[in-house]
């Protein structure tokens, strides 16, 4: 015991470096391992082996496709969200711009058909003819509303339009993410830096008492190794809370419900799930041919009821193939005009979807399992190659430690 003692004083600084070194290598792997899961955004090297691209970012289809899941199968589905928005209010948002662009649209139609038609009626026809069409615009609106409420399904999928939405903005899934899961990722680094110290005091006494060659990668290695492990433990479980005399257990993540709940519901709402994605979703999803058939059959019945009275006189005077020509270009003009139309009921739409209090309300009522699913993704795709990364660098230190420290 005495030499071991002489022998600590003699070298006291090198064996005191020990668990700061292990302290530094547990921060320093965690913090790697954070880095990596979400950065870089976009592969750097030779595909597909030589190189890396953060774990989010790479599995991002499939990180988005669990994070809609999530959504859809506990929080909101997409029938709710269009069954809180009025058609009639969704008619009246859109009468100032439709009434703006009407006049034009016919004047458009007309002249590039009939222009001599057109030019020759007076304009008090021409007036009653604007204000029909205004006067039944928004029966129209109303009811496209309601087939497409009835038709949900077979017009909007909105897995496709939040996957295709966050593999094209990879930042914006690695935001969701961290933002998510901020404190607890913090905890991870912070947490090699305790564990990691408390691991070098022991390899500090099991080196002074057997200073053989392989102790110290072999700290090094299970340094890097466990502080992860450790700290994806410590983050997840126990899923309930337990409770060990006066102290209560439960894992950092799900301790935190209620603020992660209230983060990802604004989050959400404000970024992925808004008004104006469901609506590009609507118009440029897979499903969208089949919305603008729909509609076309419903603004060529409308027109056909405009001219219900005048019909055989109308198709007299310019036959029936430019009657059907116009009725198509009425359509076209329609569809043409719906990006910017629909842009009009955007607030009202917030407003009247409230998305951001319903998920964080209803994700706070998630159980233990449910809820785990909103960050667990992030770590178990390849939560066995963070580890090993760590693992591989403290290791790496150890060798340093042996061969110029302890040489």
């Amino acid at each position: 015991m005495d030499a071991l003692i002489q022998e600590f004083l003699a070298h006291w600084w090198l064996y005191l470096s020990m668990p700061v070194i292990s302290a530094l290598v547990g921060f320093g792997t965690n913090v790697v391992a954070i880095k990596m899961m979400f950065l870089p955004v976009e592969f750097i090297g030779k595909p597909p082996l030589l190189g890396w691209q953060g774990i989010i970012p790479r599995r991002a289809a499939k990180m988005a496709s669990i994070s809609v899941d999530t959504i859809t199968e506990h929080l909101i589905t997409p029938e709710e969200i269009f069954s809180r928005l009025d058609p009639d209010r969704i008619a009246a948002e859109l009468e100032p711009r439709m009434n703006d662009i009407i006049e034009d649209m016919v004047d458009e139609i007309m002249l590039q058909y009939e222009p001599r038609l057109w030019e020759a009626l007076p304009q008090m026809i021409k007036r009653q003819i604007y204000r029909r069409v205004k006067r039944e615009a928004p029966a129209l609106v109303a009811e496209i509303m309601d087939r497409m409420r009835d038709n949900l399904s077979e017009l909007f999928d909105l897995k496709e339009m939040v996957v295709e939405k966050l593999t094209q903005d990879r930042r914006l899934l690695n935001k969701i993410f961290y933002e998510v899961g901020e404190a607890e990722f913090k905890f991870i680094g912070r947490s090699g830096l305790y564990f990691g110290g408390l691991f070098g005091l022991v390899q500090m006494l099991v080196w002074l008492v057997m200073p053989f060659s392989w102790i110290l990668p072999a700290f090094g290695l299970l340094v890097g190794y466990a502080t992860n492990w450790i700290a994806l433990k410590l983050i997840f479980d126990p899923k309930e809370p337990m409770k060990v005399g006066p102290v209560t257990f439960q894992g950092l993540f799900m301790k935190r419900q209620e603020q992660v709940a209230a983060d990802y519901g604004k989050l959400v709402a404000s970024t992925i799930l808004t008004p104006a994605n469901i609506i590009e979703g609507i118009l440029k999803g897979s499903h969208s041919d089949k919305l603008f058939a729909m509609i076309g059959r419903h603004v060529q019945k409308a027109v056909d009821g405009q001219t219900s009275y005048a019909k055989p006189f109308v198709t007299f005077m310019v036959g029936t193939r430019t009657y059907r020509e116009m009725k198509q270009a009425a359509v076209d003009q329609v569809v043409k005009q719906l990006p910017d139309t629909l842009k009009h009921i955007e607030r009202y739409a917030n407003d009247a979807l409230d998305l951001e209090r319903t998920l964080s309300t209803r994700l706070q009522g998630l159980g233990p399992t449910e809820f785990e699913g909103m960050l667990r993704p992030a770590f178990e795709q390849d939560e066995w190659m963070l580890i090993c990364v760590g693992a591989v660098l403290g290791m790496m230190v150890g060798f340093f430690q042996l061969l110029v420290m302890f040489s």
